[in-house]
């Protein structure tokens, strides 16, 4: 069941609205599983479970460094093993599908924080096998520069309409079945979703017309591959930078919405808002950057960031319809960020002859943009914990304060300097490292 490029196929025969789908929907069930793992896993078992929180927390801490570290591995065996690329593929959607599976159907009595431990780590192993992977086979889709970012846009925003129904999914699910019931009923639904993403891509995947790569010639992981070569360093340090600015909000919006904006009942609807917003900028980030070009785009998106984003420094309680409109047009942004960094990375696979790397190109992405919301929640967290700020409690004028320029003021300094980086660094990575590195 290997996928060879089809001697006869044109390029362009391929890109048409079915491929792009069948390509892109797999985006759909890795996005849905990241908010219930993350976020109503930890409180299903310490609320239905018993099992003590700071126990959990412990296991997550440790399991999400697992996570970062072993992306560079993966990413490496993914390109020595290219040429069985659908193998690892149903591999890696057989961890994913089997450990959400098992993150919501605990057995009954001891071990429920082993079971937590081992399903989770399964469930986070598949999700980056298939991640990483699934970009790697968009940066060797052969296509035009300008439809590398129609390809991105595709999977991103298939990505974040998973995200909008993972959002909703326990509440619609739930039907005062308690919420027990609601997640079990997750696990079973969810695994026919995943099944039906990885037979569309592997259907697209016989076909696709993809870059040839050196089969079993892929040396193993090297940082040296990134840091001794300009276009790499560059771009990887600006990517970063503004992973990390738009990492710190993405930690802090729960506390700030209802502590700051005392809406927390409210706050799906502002997620729900932002997540649409970028999603339906996507079409209008494809036809910027192919006008004014990529790198060009990129940038004007962190310049909207900030002119949208920087009014929630003033927000204050009740002030509801204000924040929603910030949602609304700082969401804007977030399709740029999402499609225009894959796309410009695949230029460079491509202008490099670096096919041979791709999996470990985006490993090194997924690596980063993990790395960033680490640091987002090690730093600001702890930070606003010396400001005097406790979650839940009430505000005084300084925590209020520095609740506000945690949450609002740093990440727009901080876009501001990454935007000011990527126009230092334009002429450089507009060359896409077409001589400045030897094929992997």
């Amino acid at each position: 069941m290997s996928a060879p490029l089809p001697a006869a196929s044109s390029p362009d025969q391929h890109k048409g609205k079915g491929a792009l789908f069948a390509y892109g929907f797999m985006a759909l069930p890795l996005a849905f599983a990241g908010l219930p793992v993350y976020l109503h896993a930890p409180d299903f078992y310490a609320a239905a479970l018993g099992v003590p929180l700071a126990s959990l927390g412990t296991v997550l801490l440790l399991l999400r460094l697992v996570d970062a570290v072993q992306d560079p591995l993966i990413g490496s065996l993914s390109d020595r093993f290219s040429h069985l690329r659908w193998l690892v593929l149903m591999l890696g959607s057989l961890l994913l599908g089997g450990g959400f599976f098992m993150v919501f159907t605990p057995p009954a009595g001891e071990g429920a924080l082993g079971w937590f431990a081992l399903s989770i780590l399964l469930c986070t192993t598949g999700y980056s096998i298939v991640a990483i992977n699934l970009q790697a086979l968009g940066g060797l889709w052969i296509a035009a520069e300008h439809e590398r970012t129609r390809i991105a846009g595709w999977r991103e925003a298939l990505g974040l309409i998973g995200l909008l129904l993972a959002s909703i999914a326990p509440t619609v699910l739930d039907q005062g079945a308690g919420k027990e019931a609601a997640f079990s009923r997750l696990a079973w639904l969810y695994l026919p979703l995943l099944a039906l993403a990885l037979v569309l891509l592997l259907r697209w995947l016989r076909h696709a017309p993809l870059a040839q790569e050196a089969a079993g010639t892929s040396p193993a992981f090297r940082w040296q591959d990134v840091t001794g070569d300009r276009w790499r360093r560059s771009f990887f340090a600006i990517y970063l930078a503004n992973t990390f600015a738009s990492a710190i909000p993405a930690v802090l919006v729960i506390f700030f919405i209802r502590d700051r904006l005392g809406a927390e009942d409210l706050t799906g609807l502002f997620l729900l808002a932002y997540f649409l917003s970028g999603a339906a900028s996507m079409l209008l980030w494809q036809v910027l950057s192919r006008h004014m070009g990529k790198l060009q785009a990129w940038a004007a998106s962190m310049g909207l960031s900030v002119l949208t984003f920087v009014w929630a420094i003033f927000i204050g309680e009740g002030d509801i319809a204000a924040y929603t409109a910030i949602c609304l047009l700082s969401g804007l942004a977030l399709g740029a960020d999402l499609a225009l960094p894959t796309s410009i990375l695949a230029d460079h696979i491509a202008r490099s002859r670096s096919e041979g790397a791709a999996s470990r190109l985006y490993a090194v992405m997924a690596l980063f943009t993990k790395g960033a919301l680490a640091l987002a929640t090690g730093l600001t967290l702890p930070a606003l914990g010396l400001a005097g700020y406790q979650p839940g409690a009430p505000l005084t004028a300084q925590t209020a304060l520095a609740l506000s320029i945690a949450y609002a003021a740093v990440p727009c300094l901080l876009k501001l300097a990454t935007m000011a980086w990527l126009w230092r660094k334009s002429a450089l990575l507009a060359h896409g490292g077409a001589t400045g590195h030897a094929p992997a």
